[in-house]
């Protein structure tokens, strides 16, 4: 079998929300195999720190940080702790969701507001940071997380839907406002992936389900996302820009 080749990653300080589980830990985990050094943010500062204790184990470098990523001044603050460790800030993923389906008549105020804060706010939040500690001669990255629900609608996703349509018209309209001060602003649509917190939502019988009705005739898997994301932020992408890039087998194409 051949060798992998990773993206040399090795010039790169990335800042990752929500990568304490789930798919924004397994891309700390990738893009420090690419040999950037990340930084692990979370609301739950144990599983933050765990991902960055998996990062030092496997050699590469990171620092974890409790944050509710929602919050402006929390993020400021959080960003420029990890900004003065390194020196700087070369990209942000902005990853972090709170992930709630429900019908509409059982939608509460609290709810949205978490969301909003979790998924949306905290992506702002991400590029002001980015904006504010990136080498300005250099230049960076941001790099969203949409999904297929932009193109398909389904039951009971109303908020996360309308979450996911928002960050992808902050990406395109973010990609016009910083192309000309050298950032770089894309996004990745992730498919069908049974992640831990979605296990929690949708059981095994759903992910067969999805499985069965996908083109490729498979679930996504974290590995899929990672590479996308390490991708868009390597030299090989240096012309791609304000693009929805969807890692999930066919799903959108299919709508």
């Amino acid at each position: 079998m051949a060798k992998e080749v990773l993206p040399d990653l090795s010039d790169q300080v990335v800042l990752i929300t929500g990568a304490g589980r789930g798919l924004g830990r397994s891309v700390a985990l990738h893009l420090s195999r690419c040999g950037a050094v990340v930084g692990v943010a979370d609301i739950d500062g144990a599983s933050a720190a765990d991902t960055a204790a998996k990062v030092k184990a496997a050699g590469g470098q990171a620092h974890s940080f409790a944050c509710d990523v929602g919050g402006q001044k929390a993020f400021a603050a959080m960003a420029a702790d990890f900004a003065q460790r390194c020196g700087r800030i070369d990209a942000v993923v902005n990853n972090a969701a709170h992930l709630k389906y429900e019908p509409l008549e059982s939608i509460t105020e609290e709810t949205v507001d978490r969301m909003l804060g979790a998924g949306f706010k905290s992506a702002i939040w991400g590029s002001q940071a980015l904006v504010r500690h990136m080498r300005p001669d250099v230049g960076g990255s941001i790099i969203n997380m949409s999904s297929p629900v932009i193109i398909r609608g389904y039951p009971n996703t109303l908020v996360y839907s309308a979450i996911k349509s928002a960050v992808t018209s902050l990406t395109r309209t973010l990609a016009a406002e910083l192309g000309p001060r050298r950032i770089r602003v894309n996004a990745v649509a992730p498919g069908s992936v049974p992640t831990p917190g979605a296990l929690g939502i949708n059981d095994a019988a759903e992910y067969e389900r999805r499985a069965r009705t996908i083109p490729l005739r498979r679930l996504g898997r974290e590995s899929d996302n990672d590479k996308a994301v390490a991708f868009l932020l390597s030299r090989d992408a240096e012309f791609i820009h304000g693009a929805v890039l969807h890692v999930d087998g066919g799903i959108s194409a299919s709508a």
